[in-house]
């Protein structure tokens, strides 16, 4: 009697078991349908409709603002040695940031005082240990740095003249 079970059990199952994947897969299909996930196909739009869908996507999308770097008008003003020391310079040699000699120390400023203006300028020109060249400001002309450097060194003691450079 246990063997009529036993058999009895696995044919059930070799039905059963095809017969729930069907049932289940035509349950999902005709739930999809119900909820118009496909058979309920749509024309495809015309060229029309899909223009103004793009133009709405585009429009969705287009950034609310641009940004134009241009060129400043009008030619460079040249600076004096004083404003630009101040505008510029001060920022490290007011404080003596990065061991930058301080404006107006002739401590700081003797040694180099001592390797000549020409020297003092080509350095600010083209940077030196921690210095940048002209001093971060890139826009600055060649001489703006040597009225610059003049400015500041002879706030030290220097008798530095701009003028005496060869242009």
């Amino acid at each position: 009697m246990s063997d009529y079970k036993q058999g009895s059990s696995i044919k059930e199952l070799i039905i059963a078991i095809p017969g729930a994947i069907i049932g289940f897969t035509l349950l999902v299909s005709l739930l999809a349908y119900l909820f118009g996930v496909f058979g309920s196909e749509k024309a495809a739009p015309s060229k029309e409709e899909a223009d103004a869908v793009e133009q709405k996507v585009v429009a969705n999308i287009k950034p609310v603002a641009t940004i134009e770097v241009a060129e400043a008008a009008g030619a460079h003003v040249e600076k004096s040695g004083e404003e630009i020391v101040k505008g510029t310079c001060v920022a490290c040699h007011g404080v003596g940031a990065l061991g930058a000699p301080k404006i107006g120390n002739a401590g700081d400023w003797g040694p180099r005082i001592a390797q000549g203006y020409e020297t003092l300028v080509k350095h600010a020109t083209e940077g030196i240990r921690s210095m940048p060249p002209r001093g971060g400001a890139a826009d600055l002309s060649d001489h703006e740095v040597a009225d610059a450097v003049a400015y500041m060194a002879n706030q030290a003691g220097a008798k530095f003249d701009p003028a005496s450079l060869k242009k």
